[in-house]
């Protein structure tokens, strides 16, 4: 930015009066780092820095140093980063306002690096080449958070020997270009040079003005104070505004300058050229018109009008303009202060830390603008700065009420015509140490109390192993005169270490060593009652026992006598914080007291520790069958020898089949007994039994298998014994084979019957018939006799055969010698003839079945059967698809039975439309029950209606069947083109000869171009014989041809027609309709949702779903909202729309929700389902009771974390049970 952007940045311009600006308006050209300085200086930051922020961060400093014209030289500073978190921040400045990292270039380098071994940071620079205006004052600055420090040195080039060039303050002040081949070379410093106090010698004269044009804004309060100017701000606006007068003018062939200078008490000498000498001239001050005085003299030479000020003060620092007509010219007059020169320096000085210093200087003139410097750092004059400046007329005094050993520094004064400096010594009182700190052994949670005494009273630092320690809620830092206290008031195991005092700038330490100690401790809050633990055989066990004490207690494991080492089956393993008992394989035999020690410099601690191995029992004896059923035995057994430690619970039963090798579970629920019946077993197979022992750890191995046995059982009676046939000398009875049959298979039936008799009949309506033996008396009892048979014919008319199934238990008893064999031998067939039998008498009939367990429970009938023939009238029952039209289509097979009932021998005769039926066309089949009619392949011929008659004796019975066989009908007869108008075409036709022997249900018509002749279908299903097609296209010729249809299909020829139709062009232009594609688009849907389903653990189980969408939407399936990626459990499969989720052997773990979420670019569904796991355990409370471990189903309250490990259940799914469980009882309270 130049003086002219400057310039307008100020406030608004004056046109009468240049006035100062107000106390409160900002003022954008001062700035603090713009003030001039002769010394050395610091930034802006660092002045408003307190001395209390800063801190000791350098290990090693910048020294001051010198070279000659055209050497190298480089300066280095190290930083301890051991509490530092990141890179400390370090600038490099040359005197107060020079920041050298824009400098860098060829003559100037900045390096820096980091020793990762020590921890330090190094920062170089390099100064290559120096030049002589190089020397000077130079400061390094570093910083880290709230901590500061800061460090100046000298930079000294050897002198040529040519004369010093006289300084250019113009040239002085001028930058350098960044990124140039100078950049970097340190141009001002030529101004910076150390000066005597002596009287400055006469400078050519410097105009301000073209100083403040060519210098940098930030430099402009520099120069004010080294040229005495008082208002820059004013001179700023008044130069904006007289820039903007700056304009050619038709009055004056010469004008003012834009700027004039002169000392004060000086003459200063303004000059125009007039074009025209006649033109009024006048001359103006700030507005006000300026009369000839002896101050004020005008000067008149041919066209050039002067005015001289003499004796300038500063009420003549203005500005002036000349009027000539009505045009103006202007410009500013500068009125500058004499230099201040400093009349006696200061004087180096040296003092002791504490002690008052006093640093004191007089100058020319009272009550001077002087300023001090520390370092080349201006020093503010701010009550709260411990720095105090005094001022008594010319003298002035700078204190330092208590100097410190970081006052060491050149301390300069400068004023505008001069400078000086002093260098102020301070050095640090020997210390003696008066206490020293004592080693100290303090137990856990005691005090720590650490105490030293200086002979100073100074300020110093904690550290713990090398660690500075900060002040805290937990340790407290004391500091009272000379004695320093470190107080802990409860000691941890950290705190042990060795910690020493450090003074504050003595380079001394004062050590001591503290040692915390606790005594051992067992904590054995995690074991049972009486601290005894049981694991179970076979298992490995880890018992880990925390312990605490410090230092680290010895511990010692023992069983007895006998010392247990680290290594071995059993074996201790000992850790910082506890120590473990090492079972791999447990044995019985490992039961017992184990005792564990601890033992430090603390004290000892000791604990028994009972560990019980349970196993599970030995397996009972062979169990004995002491009986055998039907399909059930008894076995009994003797409890195991040894129960495992843990009381029998119970007993699983086992039965296999002697030639199979797989045990199937009898109970699932344990047996309390040493008895079982096992049941439903199969007839005539061998079985073998055998028996497990439960206890609390698990079941034991099997017994040794019972003997094997079979059981076996007779089949149960024949059902439904009924009369086939009765002729007067033989009864033919039928029946059907047992429901059960048995193992022992079937041999056969013996038939049995015996004749009326002496016979007590109980029937289920409730009467009593009463039968007597012929050798009883006859006059006592032939009226009962009478009356009995009288009863008994009218009672077995009316009792139907349906009876037999009716009656469970016999009717009648009779010895079993009273029972005739009607057959010696077994008969495998279900009907039997008894013959031989007298006419008109009266027999009652018993079946058994036989195998090889003997007779089976004999099937009685449940009425007496009377050996006569009876005739029964012929019953045509006809089925009812045959009562209607029965159609077959040509070339079918017609197979019809029709069943008739009628006795005895009954005649079957078929007539056909009246006529006998050609039986080699059709053929027919008669039975006793029933007649087959039958046609191979059907033809139309065979069409009609049959009339058949069934004959018994004198009576007879007649049904008609109609039969239809229908075929496809023939092509309709002439097809013609009535007429033809536009795009339509209008066809008649009649319909065909033939109809197939069957209504005609529609037409199909289709039309074919004369060209192509390829035919297509325009109308289906036409019931009409005429129609009007419409849509053809003009200018095409067609041909038309029509299809007869009947319930058996289409024709299989088609009437065309014989001329074709042209649909003439008259002009009109078709336009082809225009169709949009239709959208397949739909978002995904399920057609088919997922179900509820239940699960058996181990068996693969699978989840449906159906789902359409276009596109085809992409599928995912989710378990708990939780997608299912990657598990080589799960199998998923999707074809033509159906999703299958196949979980293999599923666990109680996979039961949960289940979700099927489909996705496509128009949107998504999901469809989800329960699946619930059942499991069978053994070893439960109730066995055979599914057991739920997902779901609302809860498990019996009685199950245990270790019975359940014991099932084989995993650790982690039983955790989830028992939270769910727990959870479940917190919602019931």
């Amino acid at each position: 930015m130049d003086i002219r952007e400057m310039a307008s940045s100020s406030d608004e311009d004056d046109t009468s009066v240049s006035t100062p600006p107000a106390d409160g308006m900002s003022k954008p050209a001062e700035r603090k780092d713009s003030v001039w300085s002769l010394g050395d200086g610091a930034p802006e930051e660092t002045e408003k820095r307190d001395d209390s922020q800063r801190s000791t961060l350098f290990v090693e400093k910048p020294q001051s140093g010198s070279v000659s014209v055209g050497g190298n030289i480089t300066f280095i500073a190290k930083v301890e980063a051991k509490d530092l978190l990141r890179k400390p921040n370090v600038k490099w400045f040359k005197g107060k306002w020079m920041d050298l990292a824009s400098k860098a270039g060829k003559h100037l380098q900045l390096k820096e690096s980091f020793e990762r071994h020590t921890k330090i940071h190094t920062f170089e620079m390099h100064i290559i080449q120096a030049k002589e205006n190089y020397a000077g004052n130079y400061r390094c600055e570093v910083s880290y958070k709230d901590k500061f420090d800061s460090c100046s040195f000298d930079l000294e080039v050897t002198e040529s020997s040519q004369a010093a060039p006289s300084i250019d303050i113009r040239s002085a002040f001028k930058r350098s270009g960044d990124g140039q081949d100078d950049a970097g070379e340190l141009d001002f410093s030529g101004l910076l040079k150390r000066r005597e106090v002596k009287q400055q010698e006469e400078e050519p004269e410097v105009d301000v003005w073209e100083l403040l044009k060519n210098a940098n804004p930030s430099e402009y309060e520099k120069i004010a104070f080294q040229y005495g100017i008082t208002d820059l701000r004013g001179m700023l606006k008044r130069l904006k505004r007289m820039r903007r007068e700056v304009k050619k003018s038709a009055a004056f062939a010469k004008g003012l300058d834009p700027a004039y200078q002169v000392d004060k008490g000086g003459k200063v000498r303004f000059m125009v050229e007039l074009a025209d000498p006649t033109v009024e001239l006048k001359w103006y001050k700030n507005g006000q018109e300026i009369r000839p005085s002896a101050k004020y003299i005008f000067e008149h030479k041919g066209n050039q009008r002067i005015l001289f000020i003499n004796n300038c003060t500063m009420t003549d620092d203005a500005r002036y303009y000349v009027t000539a007509g009505d045009e103006k010219c202007s410009t500013e007059l500068f009125v500058r202060d004499p230099p201040i020169l400093v009349t006696k320096g200061l004087e180096d000085t040296s003092t002791y830390v504490g002690e008052r210093v006093e640093l004191s200087c007089e100058v020319s003139e009272d009550d001077a603008n002087v300023k001090w410097f520390r370092n080349g750092v201006e020093l503010p004059n701010d009550p709260k700065s411990r720095y105090r400046i005094k001022v008594e007329g010319k003298k002035h005094t700078l204190i330092i009420e208590e100097a410190a050993k970081n006052d060491n520094a050149t301390y300069s004064v400068m004023t505008t015509g001069g400078q000086s400096e002093a260098k102020l010594s301070v050095d640090l009182r020997p210390l003696k140490i008066s206490l020293a700190l004592e080693d100290q052994t303090v137990r856990l949670g005691q005090e720590i109390h650490l105490k030293c005494e200086i002979s100073e009273n100074v300020q110093g630092k904690w550290y713990k192993n090398g660690q500075l320690v900060e002040a805290s809620d937990r340790v407290k830092l004391y500091h009272k005169g000379r004695i320093h206290r470190f107080v802990i008031a409860s000691a941890a195991v950290d705190d042990e270490g060795e910690y020493m005092f450090v003074p504050d700038a003595y380079n001394i330490n004062i050590p001591c060593k503290v040692h915390v100690v606790d005594p051992p401790k067992l904590h054995l809050d995690g074991l049972g009652e009486n601290n005894t633990v049981t694991v179970v055989a076979g298992s490995k066990l880890r018992l880990e026992i925390p312990i605490t004490g410090e230092p680290t207690p010895k511990v010692v494991w023992s069983k007895g006598d006998k010392m247990i080492t680290d290594s071995g089956r059993i074996r201790a393993e000992t850790y910082p914080d506890s120590s473990c008992l090492v079972i791999d394989t447990a044995e019985r035999e490992d039961s017992g007291p184990f005792r564990i020690t601890l033992k430090n410099e603390a004290g000892e601690d000791t604990a028994l520790i009972n560990i019980k191995v349970v196993d599970v029992p030995d397996p009972p004896q062979a169990p004995n069958v002491t009986e055998v059923g039907e399909d059930w035995c008894v076995m009994t057994w003797e409890p195991p020898a040894n129960d495992g430690g843990s009381p029998i619970l119970g007993y699983f039963i086992e039965r296999k089949k002697k030639q199979s090798s797989r045990w199937m579970r009898l109970n699932f629920e344990l047996c309390k007994e040493t008895t079982f019946e096992p049941k439903k077993m199969i007839e005539g197979v061998a079985y073998e039994v055998r028996v497990f022992a439960v206890n609390a750890i698990g079941i034991s191995k099997p017994s040794m298998p019972s003997k094997s046995f079979v059981p076996l059982a007779v089949t149960s009676p024949p059902t439904l014994l009924a009369v086939d046939s009765v002729t007067d000398t033989s009864v033919t009875m039928k029946w059907r084979p047992p429901d059960h049959i048995g193992a022992a298979g079937l041999d056969g039936y013996v038939v049995e019957y015996c004749f009326e008799g002496s016979i007590l009949l109980f029937f289920s309506s409730g009467v009593r018939y009463s039968y007597f033996k012929a050798e009883t008396n006859q006059s006592e009892n032939l009226k009962q006799q009478s009356c009995v048979q009288a009863s008994f014919d009218g009672f077995s008319q009316g009792i139907s055969t349906d009876l037999s199934e009716e009656l469970m238990e016999p009717p009648f008893n009779l010895e079993a010698d009273e029972w005739i064999v009607a057959n010696p031998e077994l008969t495998d067939k279900t009907k039997f003839t008894i013959n031989g039998l007298p006419t008109g008498s009266k027999i009652l009939v018993r079946v058994k079945a036989v195998n090889a367990a003997g007779e089976s429970e004999p099937r009685y009938h449940p009425q007496p059967i009377l050996v006569k023939e009876v005739i029964e009238p012929p019953k045509i029952r006809l089925p009812r698809h045959l009562k209607q039209t029965y159609t077959r289509r040509v070339g079918e097979t017609v197979n019809l039975v029709i069943p008739f009932q009628g006795r005895p021998r009954a005649k079957v005769s078929w007539q056909k439309n009246g006529s006998p039926i050609d039986k080699n066309q059709i053929n027919i089949r008669n039975t006793e029950n029933d007649t087959i009619i039958f046609i191979r392949k059907a033809e139309r011929s065979h069409s009609g209606e049959y009339d058949m008659k069934v004959e018994v004796e004198n009576l007879e019975d007649k049904a008609t069947i109609d039969i239809q066989i229908v075929d496809r009908p023939g092509p309709p007869e002439v097809v013609t083109i009535e007429d033809v108008w536009g795009e339509n075409v209008n066809l008649s036709w009649k319909p065909p000869k033939d109809d197939g022997n069957a209504a005609i249900t529609g037409y199909t018509i289709q039309k074919a171009d004369k060209k192509s002749m390829e035919w297509f279908t325009v109308i289906e299903h036409y019931h009409r014989t005429s129609a009007t097609i419409n849509e053809l296209v003009i200018g095409n010729e067609y041909y038309f041809r029509v299809f007869a249809e009947n319930m058996c299909g289409l024709s299989e020829d088609a009437t065309m027609t014989k001329e074709s139709a042209l649909i003439a062009k008259d002009g009109k232009v078709y336009k082809y309709p225009v169709y949009d594609d239709f959208d397949f688009s739909e978002r995904p849907l399920f057609t088919q949702p997922l179900v509820n389903t239940f699960a058996v653990a181990g068996y693969n189980a699978t989840l449906n779903c159906s789902v359409r969408g276009n596109p085809k939407p992409k599928i995912t399936w989710l378990k708990n909202k939780v997608i299912i990626m990657n598990d080589p459990r799960y199998r998923m499969f999707s074809n033509q729309g159906v999703c299958t989720l196949e979980i293999r052997k599923p666990s109680p773990y996979d039961g949960g929700t289940y979700t099927c979420k489909a996705v496509n670019e128009l949107g998504e569904a999901e469809v989800d389902c329960k699946l619930e796991v059942k499991v069978i355990y053994d070893g439960v409370i109730n066995p055979g009771e599914p057991f739920f471990l997902a779901g609302n189903n809860q498990l019996h309250s009685g199950l245990s974390f270790f019975r359940l490990l014991m099932d084989g259940v995993p650790p982690h799914i039983i955790n989830s049970y028992m939270r769910e469980v727990q959870a479940d009882k917190t919602e019931g309270k």
